[in-house]
């Protein structure tokens, strides 16, 4: 018993997961002092319409997709997961000092989508390291441990990110070029810590199944996997980027200080939540926890569809770090329960992808939806919100239904 209950704690988590959880830290105290100014720059400074930055944003998580299925698969192919994560990391730290150079909405756009090609390769098999590091029953500890690590450097680099906007532009409501191309090179060190991080902290597990390296075929993956990918793809549709909820913050009025405090509200719930909802999971099953987080999000979108004033998106911006705290580790969690080890880099990859493709048509329509496109104007800045809630409550419908029939499946 004490055994068992030193493994259930954080103790009991293996140099694995703490060198993956570090990684994930410094790169993303990088990435959150840039990611979040992006939309900012290219509507305040660059002057792009919503629609646009919808189709950059859609396009920077999709173009990967496919690269995060072929790397997961790779990995499993190679019964190796380090240094494809490695090589992942790399080419998003090297991606990031172009930024400094973009006078247009295109340079923008080709930098972030080779940030997020790096994304696509580090992904899978990054978080099947994390999970062939660990029993099954540490799964959601781990997890959730690594999120919150995760988003703790989104914290750090948004408290970072709002230092240089407070010393540069006060609270100016636009954001100005040289602020974020400050932002930009400051950024760059966490990058490369993260990448020496894992480099130098990880080491490569190997599968400990004996199976025949696998074809690159999802019919392996099962039904169960299947049909979780299906409804979180409905989810995901009305899921698009959180771009969109900082330009709804800015037209409520907030300033650019506001919004990375707003931010930095969501990085600390989320960090406080990830872990907490991560051993709950082991204990209670996955299920439960990725409806009550969609729950959280429809509230959440629902919310920022009939927000009044900027009082209301603080509020909502705690809210949806819960959403987040609860159902994103889990997620990754539950994909571990209901595949073959040997299988893991791939449905990992998958889920990624699918989440990458669909990130695109959900992006274009929030675009489409607040400021039309071509002739037709759009429903207005609450529409894309309200569609996202709607959507939401479809899926939480939707997993309450569906009942694995398997052991071990919902956690």
């Amino acid at each position: 018993m004490r055994i068992q209950r030193q493994r259930n704690s954080l103790k009991g988590l293996p140099r694995n997961i703490w060198a993956v959880s570090l990684t994930s830290f410094f790169m993303d105290i990088s990435s959150e002092m840039v990611i979040n100014l992006i939309p900012l720059f290219l509507a305040n400074t660059l002057g792009v319409r919503t629609g646009i930055i919808g189709l950059i944003e859609g396009v920077a998580e999709s173009t990967a997709s496919l690269l995060k299925v072929f790397s997961g698969w790779l990995s499993d192919r190679l019964r190796a997961r380090k240094w494809l994560a490695v090589a992942g990391y790399g080419l998003s730290a090297l991606a990031k000092p172009f930024f400094l150079f973009a006078t247009s909405w295109g340079w923008v756009a080709g930098v972030r989508w080779a940030d997020r090609v790096g994304k696509g390769v580090r992904t899978a098999p990054r978080d099947a390291l994390v999970a062939d590091s660990v029993q099954p029953g540490q799964r959601g500890l781990a997890f959730g441990l690594h999120r919150a690590a995760d988003t703790g450097g989104a914290l750090v680099g948004l408290l970072i990110a709002a230092g240089l906007v407070w010393r540069t532009q006060s609270t100016a409501l636009a954001l100005t070029s040289s602020t974020f191309r400050l932002a930009v090179l400051v950024s760059l060190i966490p990058a490369f810590l993260s990448v020496l991080s894992l480099a130098l902290g990880a080491v490569e597990t190997g599968l400990k199944s004996q199976a025949q390296a696998p074809k690159l075929a999802f019919k392996a993956l099962g039904k169960r996997f299947m049909v979780f990918m299906g409804i979180v793809a409905l989810f995901d549709l009305g899921n698009s980027s959180d771009a969109f909820l900082v330009l709804r913050a800015q037209e409520r009025g907030a300033s650019v200080l506001g919004i990375m405090g707003m931010l930095a509200l969501f990085n600390l719930v989320y960090t406080l939540a990830s872990t907490p909802a991560g051993r709950l999971s082991d204990r209670v099953g996955r299920r439960q926890l990725i409806i009550a987080g969609w729950l959280a999000y429809a509230l959440v979108y629902l919310g920022f569809g009939l927000a009044r004033g900027v009082a209301h998106i603080w509020a909502l911006y705690a809210l949806y770090g819960l959403y987040y705290g609860l159902a994103y580790g889990t997620a990754k969690a539950m994909i571990a329960d209901l595949v073959p080890d040997q299988l893991r880099g791939t449905a990992y990859g998958t889920y990624s992808a699918l989440l990458g493709v669909i990130d695109l048509p959900a992006s274009l329509i929030a675009g489409a939806l607040w400021q039309g496109v071509g002739a037709w104007p759009g429903l207005g800045a609450g529409a894309p919100f309200l569609f996202g809630a709607a959507l939401a409550l479809l899926a939480a419908f939707l997993m309450l239904l569906w009942n694995p029939t398997q052991a071990g499946a919902d956690g």
